[in-house]
Parts: C-alpha cells; sequence; structure tokens
C-alpha cells in the first residue's frame, strides 16, 4: 500500500541519516602536559591518541600539546591539505569552563599558537570545519 511504501521511506531515510551521523562527535580534551594525535572527521577529532611530543602528524593528521609556558600555551599543527578553523574552550583549575576562542590552523604542516595567561587545566577542542587559506583567528 502507498501508505507501508511511505513509512518505508521515511524509515530508510531515518536509517541513512542515523549512519551519517557520527556516534561518538565528543571534542577532545587536553590536559596540561599532554600532546594528541587525531584526525577530523564530521567536524569532531576522531582516533585520538596520546604521542610523545616530538611525535610528528602524519599527512591529514593534527597535533595538539598544552603546555605550561607563559600560563598556558597550546601548539596545533595540521598535516592536512586545508586550513581548519576550530573551536578551544579553556577548562579552569576549577573545572569550570572558561572563554572558548575559535581560532584557524594553517594546511600542510604549518603550527598555531595559542596563549592564555590565567591558569588552565585543560583544553576542549571541537568544531572543525575547512577555513579559507590564509584566514586569521577572530
Amino acid at each position: 500500500s502507498p501508505l507501508k511504501h511511505a513509512i518505508m521511506v521515511k524509515i530508510l531515510a531515518l536509517f541513512a541519516l542515523a549512519l551519517a551521523t557520527p556516534v561518538s562527535a565528543k571534542p577532545l580534551t587536553v590536559r596540561m602536559g599532554e600532546t594528541w594525535l587525531f584526525a577530523v572527521r564530521l567536524g569532531a577529532p576522531v582516533d585520538a591518541r596520546k604521542v610523545a611530543p616530538a611525535t610528528a602528524p602524519a599527512p591529514g593528521q593534527f597535533k595538539v600539546s598544552l603546555q605550561p609556558l607563559f600560563g598556558a600555551t597550546m601548539t596545533v599543527t595540521n598535516a592536512s591539505r586545508f586550513d581548519y578553523a576550530y573551536r578551544a574552550t579553556l577548562i579552569l583549575p576549577t573545572g569550570a569552563t572558561g572563554a572558548a576562542k575559535s581560532c584557524v590552523v594553517p594546511a600542510n604542516g604549518k603550527t598555531a599558537i595559542e596563549q592564555w595567561t590565567i591558569p588552565v587545566a585543560a583544553i576542549r577542542l571541537d568544531r572543525f570545519k575547512p577555513a579559507p587559506a590564509g584566514a586569521l583567528c577572530p
């Protein structure tokens, strides 16, 4: 019947949408002193793993490090072919979140540096999206 067909089409469409949506579009939390490698898929960090600070990102990967230099200094290296914008949210020592900042990390192995003078326990990164080449942090 046409009604059963319409219902089946809607169910299949919802199933396809569920498959296209990331199961865990979780942000990546980098604690003070840590270095991580990850890729970006559908705007979220994926396949994240802790690494030694000297580890270089493979093509298509990002490397992020948070160090207690002049307060808190985060470096992000982008070994993909595209500039990416992202959101960085501060996690304060109390566990509260601090101001979020959107920034851009340039492509092809270049590094972006962000620095905060307040005490920071960790940084949460999410909302990755391609950015125009040569874009700057707002």
